[in-house]
Order: structure tokens, then sequence, then C-alpha cells
């Protein structure tokens, strides 16, 4: 028969303010902003601040006391007591206002700076040194364009081209088709085409503008001096026997070309020197959505871990509709009610989530220290749980402080996982780091004889003595990742 039993257990159950406080913590810098502006735009307790105050004073929404106003990244305000906010404007918001271990020279968004140095640092100290941006190939073409004299016309038909070219310098679409697809008048024909794209081919690095591999090599070698060795048999390879130096047909190509096997070897080589993607060494606009979330700057022979300016949305408990909304007739009742609440939550997990990535960052300078001085070699192993027992923070927390969060200092923008690299064995029973190993590859594929590339097996052999113990596969696996290709294919003739 059915019946009713009475059971007591316990469960761990996260409250909604905890959910929003982990949500907002793994969220990128990005994603962060992102969701303060959706808030921003859907609450209305809370409003955009725009004051320039830069001591706040804080008020605890639950004790109802005082705080003292918190610097940097600790100025992310809460709420004020019983629903009424502070006296000042200024009392909840986002901003980061100044402290002093932060050098004076930041103002607003990241890379920007005053006119007027005020921390007397060395060079470097300029964030924007750290990532400047480079010009796009089509930004440089169409500067380079401007320096000749063309009527509106034909500079309008060499901007066609410019905008034509793919990422890698070619233009893929034949003439015919081009000229087609524009609606001008009067017409574009293929000759008033070709003369733009000769035109367009010269205005900076050779091979730009080519319409196939074979062209875009042929324009480079042609632009090499006329006394360059292999100059005439480099330029018939490209133009007509890429397929078999592919296939390394020696005899083939030297009974074709009519030359020596030193003369056939010099050729290959030159060849080889050659870019087959001339538009890669240009700037690109999809490697600039990175915005680091904390700057690392050397200020007076120490290393300083400060929020960047620019992710953190000034934002504030709007004080005349909180205030208008405290004395209504039955506002713990309303729908309203919710929404204030939301606007507290937000505003002290915002503060929170800036804590907690400001101790992590810290943290993993401290650790890492010799990193900033010596650079990758330098790395020391290091987990998660070694910096949540030093704070005294979960590791699942630390996780999600350092995914998808950056770091920009003077050796580059890193993300934070960058900072914890493997620990491997050493001969001597000591440790080290994985990227310290990869950084010791590095050195010494650079060093190599191009004519004899050292193999997995010899680099094993001399990490081995210089006291690394790693195996043969684990060397062609950092390679790998180091997008470095295998002895074979680095061999030069």
């Amino acid at each position: 028969m059915p019946s009713i039993e009475l059971r007591a257990r316990q469960s761990l159950a996260l409250t909604p303010r905890l959910q929003q406080s982990v949500r907002l913590l793994q969220l990128s810098a990005l994603d962060f902003q992102q969701e303060l502006r959706t808030a921003l735009d859907t609450n209305p307790f809370l409003e955009y601040d725009s004051s320039e105050t830069e001591d706040v004073a804080l008020a605890d929404p639950d004790s109802g006391e005082e705080a003292s106003a918190l610097p940097a990244a600790n100025s992310l305000a809460p709420a004020e007591p019983d629903g009424v906010p502070a006296e000042s404007a200024a009392g909840n918001s986002l901003e980061s206002p100044a402290q002093d271990d932060v050098p004076a020279d930041f103002s607003g968004d990241y890379g920007s700076r005053n006119s007027t140095r005020q921390n007397g640092d060395g060079d470097g100290s300029d964030p924007a040194e750290w990532a400047r941006s480079q010009p796009t190939l089509r930004e440089q073409l169409h500067d380079a364009l401007r320096l000749y004299r063309l009527d509106d016309h034909d500079r309008a038909v060499a901007r066609f081209i410019i905008e034509a070219l793919d990422e890698d310098g070619y233009l893929r679409q034949s003439l015919a088709d081009l000229a087609a697809s524009v609606d001008i008048e009067p017409a574009l024909t293929e000759e008033e085409l070709l003369v733009a794209l000769r035109l367009v081919q010269s205005l900076d690095r050779p091979g730009l503008g080519a319409r196939s591999l074979s062209e875009c090599l042929v324009l480079q070698i042609d632009a090499l001096p006329a006394d360059t060795p292999g100059r005439e048999v480099a330029r018939q390879l490209a133009a007509h026997h890429l397929e078999r130096l592919a296939r390394r047909e020696q005899a083939e190509l030297q009974k074709q070309l009519g030359c020596s096997a030193e003369e056939l070897r010099v050729a290959c080589a030159l060849v080889r020197k050659l870019d087959p993607k001339p538009g890669n060494c240009y700037g690109r606009a999809e490697d600039n959505y990175v915005v680091p979330d904390v700057i690392v700057r050397q200020v007076r022979n120490k290393w300083v871990v400060s929020i960047n300016p620019a992710v953190q949305p000034r934002a504030r408990i709007h004080r005349m509709y909180a205030q208008l909304f405290a004395e209504s007739a039955g506002a713990s009742h309303s729908p309203l009610a919710q929404q204030l609440q939301e606007a507290r939550w937000l505003i002290r997990n915002a503060q929170q989530r800036f804590d907690t990535i400001q101790r992590v960052a810290e943290c993993i300078v401290a650790h890492q220290k010799a990193f900033f001085q010596y650079g990758e070699i330098a790395l020391k192993p290091m987990v998660l749980r070694d910096v949540a027992d030093e704070l005294g923070l979960h590791e699942s927390t630390i996780s999600r402080a350092t995914g998808n969060k950056y770091m920009a200092t003077p050796r580059g923008i890193f993300e934070f996982k960058h900072f914890f690299p493997r620990e491997l064995g050493t001969e001597s029973g000591g440790t080290c780091s994985a990227a310290a190993v990869r950084a010791l590859l590095k050195e010494m594929i650079a060093a190599e004889n191009t004519r004899d590339p050292l193999s997995d097996v010899t680099l094993a052999k001399m990490l081995a003595d210089q006291g690394v113990l790693v195996a043969r596969r684990t060397v062609a696996k950092y390679r790998h990742l180091m997008k470095v290709p295998p002895a074979e294919l680095r061999r030069q003739f």
C-alpha cells in the first residue's frame, strides 16, 4: 500500500550567488566585459560610472558597517546597507583607482599612457611596446600605393587588386572573373587588371600578387641580383619543374635542365630559401583578440602585478533608483527586489573575481621570477596544487582563475597556464620543466648544421649529456609542438 515516509539527509547545494561567482571567475576578460554590459543594459539598478574618483568608501550590505577604501582591483564596491546607496556616487564603482605600488603612467585602456613618465623606470616599461601591432598586408600595400602618381581610375583598379589578395598574398581569382565581378563604367578589361597586378607585385615584398606558387617563386628569383649563384637554373626549376623537385628526381632534373649536379644542388638550395607564402610576414587582424587580465611590470627592481584597467567596466548601483525603491511601500515583495539583489551580487562577485585573479597572478610571478629575468629556459615546474596550497583555495578555484586568463609581461603576453609546465626528471635526481626542455631543444636546433641536422635520437642524447633524461618520442613530441620539421626535412643541400 502507498505510504508516506519522512527521511532526513544532508546535501551540498550552490546558492545562486555562489553559482554566479563561480561562473564569473571562469569567464575570459572579453566574456566578463560582455556579461557586465548585458547587466548594465537589463538591470535598472545598475548604471555606468564615468567618474574619475580614485578613493571610494565601501559599505558592507550584510553587516551595515563601513569598510575602508580598497586599492586597485579591490575597489569593486559591494552594495550599500539596507538597499540604500552610499552617499558617494562612486561608492560602488567597478573602476580601479590608483595604488601606491603601481606605476602612475597607466590610464584608461591597456597600452595607453600619459605623456609624462612618472615611475622613472628604464626601457621596456611601456606595455604598448610589448604588443605592438604590425600592419596587415592590405594596409602595407595601400600605404605603398600612395607613393605613386596615378589617376583616380588606375588607383581604384590597383586598390581593387589589393583587396582581392588572400592572407597568403596570392591572387586566387582569374583576371576574367575579377573583371566580370566589377560593375563600373567603363567596364574593366583583363589588360587593365594585368597592368594593375604588375604594379601591385612591385609595391612591397617580391612574390605578392602571384597567381600560383610557381609565379610567386619566379617573382622572388627575378628580384635577386643577376650574379646570384644558381639564379637561372633556379628560375627554370620554379617555372617548370616544381613537381620533379618535390619528388627529388635529381637525375631527371639534370637531364631536363642540362646542368651539372653541383649547379643543380646550388639551384635547389636557392629555391628552398624562398618564401612560398609572402603574405604571412604581415600582421593579421585576428591576432589581436587577446586582452590581458593582469599586467606585470618591474618597478624599482620589484615585479609588480596589477589588474588591467581595460578589463574593468565601470558600474555601480543607481543611487536614485535604489533610494526610491527602498522608500516605496511593499518594496520587499516587489519583483524589482530580485533585480536589486542581483545587482548587489554582481558587484560583489566581480570584486571577488578580480581579487582572486590578482592573488593567483602574484603567486605565479613569485614562483616564476627567474622566467621574467632569463626567459623560457628558466621556467620551473609548477602545478595548480602549489598555488592552491599557498593561497588556501581549492584546486578547482585555481583552475577557473587560470583558464582563459592572460598576463602581459615584458617578454610578451602569456596565458596563465603557460606558467604551469610539466615536471621532468634529471640525472642528478632534480627536476626541470618541460618548457625549459623545449627551450633547450630550440637552441640546439637553431645551432645545428643545416647540411647534417640533428635527429631526435641525437637531440635526446645531447639533452642527456646536460643531465635531462627524456625519451626520443618525447623529443619528437616537443619538436612537433614547436612546429619544427624532422631532420630529413630540415636538411639543405
